[in-house]
């Protein structure tokens, strides 16, 4: 049983932390379908971001909710898109450095996790749809892909670049669907898996990590999925217990990829994972959608990076390649999921897919 649990939920993990476990809700509350749907935010009211303070360090993308964020280089804007889903970026990848002589790339702790605002610590009452009803509202997928739009008028930018890794370059795809006439070029980097739930056969990564375990670590990998998939529980923990708990599946997912663990703080240190965030994620998607069709409306130029060493196959970045008209996909040997290496040939490719930046790309007055 818990292996076909893992099959349906399987997903990718972004930035090698979280990995995909939603199937709970939706055996807990039978919901079937997704709660987001692409092509919805558009149109929608309240994109424009309040007046922006002094505070550099901070985007404040909706009243009471702050994006931390820093930038590196100068130029035309390029945001980067965090994976995880909740891991954000504190050192970018070494060869972003090739851009930054023409190019200000911006970093941003998603909504949820890291320094920006977590809007919720813990759920007082304990009715389950309500509550997921809120969590999705306040944290799930379309509140992430509206950020990127409240960004993009905070920079007054008539159209972005956008860098996406892992869960981020899903997020970044989904924003170029909703907002194509927004967009001027997108790199996805490793993009997750998510396109289609229930995950195809190979790219079910929860087996994967598991086949790369030791037999002894199998079996304490198997018990804590038994515990973090207890949905029954949920609504009796807080930001501070979840976030933990997907940071620990993270390790185990680092460990299979030959990776160090991350410290995990044993009273109430600052956490950079998302908690609630994780799970608004997943609930958005529910236990069966198919975006694959919201891809089609993408017509700008994209190049799809995938590393031959990464855990996750190269069908799940093909397939990306093949469902957006102007896309390129780039295989590059000695990278793995994270690209943390110097790559110089990615740096080159990825300078030349972006410069000379397109015409007709400048500054709005109001940006919107």
């Amino acid at each position: 049983m818990l292996r076909r649990i893992l099959l349906w939920a399987a997903a990718v993990l972004g930035v090698g932390l979280i990995g995909l476990v939603a199937l709970g809700w939706w055996a807990y509350v039978q919901l079937t379908g997704p709660m987001y749907e692409p092509g919805s935010l558009a149109t929608s009211a309240g994109l424009q971001p309040p007046p922006q303070d002094d505070d550099t360090r901070a985007w404040t993308v909706r009243r009471h909710v702050d994006l931390h964020h820093f930038s590196r280089g100068s130029g035309r804007p390029v945001l980067f898109i965090h994976g995880g889903p909740g891991v954000p970026v504190r050192t970018p990848m070494p060869w972003l450095d090739a851009l930054y002589p023409s190019f200000e790339v911006h970093f941003y702790d998603q909504r949820g996790c890291g320094a920006s605002t977590r809007p919720i610590d813990r759920f007082e009452s304990p009715k389950p749809w309500p509550n997921m009803q809120t969590l999705e509202a306040t944290l799930g997928l379309g509140v992430q892909v509206s950020d990127i739009e409240r960004i993009r008028r905070i920079l007054g930018e008539d159209r972005l670049t956008l860098i996406g890794h892992s869960f981020g370059g899903f997020l970044a795809a989904l924003y170029a669907a909703e907002f194509p006439q927004r967009v001027e070029k997108l790199v996805l980097l490793a993009p997750a898996s998510v396109l289609t739930l229930p995950a195809e056969d190979d790219e079910d990564l929860f087996a994967l990590v598991r086949s790369r375990l030791s037999l002894e670590r199998r079996a304490e990998y198997d018990a804590f999925l038994d515990q973090y998939m207890d949905f029954r529980s949920l609504f009796r923990h807080d930001e501070q217990l979840l976030a933990k708990r997907n940071l620990r599946l993270g390790n185990y997912i680092l460990e299979a990829m030959g990776r160090s663990p991350l410290a995990i703080p044993d009273h109430g240190g600052p956490l950079e994972t998302g908690g609630w965030m994780v799970q608004a994620m997943y609930l958005s998607m529910g236990r069966h959608h198919d975006y694959c069709g919201a891809l089609e409306a993408i017509s700008v130029p994209t190049l799809v990076v995938h590393g031959d060493k990464d855990l996750q196959p190269v069908s799940a970045s093909a397939r990306y390649a093949e469902l957006i008209a102007d896309a390129e996909l780039v295989r590059v040997p000695d990278a793995d999921h994270f690209f943390s290496g110097a790559h110089p040939d990615l740096r080159g490719r990825v300078g030349t897919f972006l410069a000379p930046p397109t015409a007709g790309g400048g500054k709005t007055a109001g940006g919107g």
